[in-house]
């Protein structure tokens, strides 16, 4: 499985909906198969941006469900909320590194929030 930034972003824009009840939940991404959504949130979660429970059963199919955003979690989606941000966020990353890493996307996003503000 390859990792997807799109897919990391769209988990946790569901998981911010998701009820502050301290329960799993289920969450659903359009064009992505409960496999790679589960995958996806199993990273979330090791990344710290969610609270998250493996379910995977012996049959080793993987299932990861949210609980909760983080801290960490709110921050890092509240930076790459707007489309404008994640595109540029995501292009000043591939130009600088040649590679969209969640630690890449983290150093870019002050820099397009200062030209877009214009300080």
């Amino acid at each position: 499985m390859k990792r997807d930034m799109n897919l990391i972003r769209a988990v946790l824009i569901e998981a911010e909906e998701l009820p502050d009840d301290d329960a799993m939940h289920d969450i659903f991404v359009e064009g992505f198969s409960d496999t790679e959504i589960s995958n996806h949130v199993r990273l979330c979660d090791e990344a710290g941006f969610l609270d998250a429970e493996d379910l995977t059963m012996m049959d080793g199919v993987c299932c990861w469900k949210p609980k909760r955003l983080t801290y960490e979690g709110h921050e890092f989606l509240d930076g790459i909320r707007s489309d404008t941000v994640w595109e540029k966020a995501k292009a000043l990353t591939l130009k600088s590194t040649g590679t969209l890493t969640i630690e890449g996307l983290k150093f870019a996003l002050p820099h397009v929030l200062k030209a877009l503000i214009g300080a």
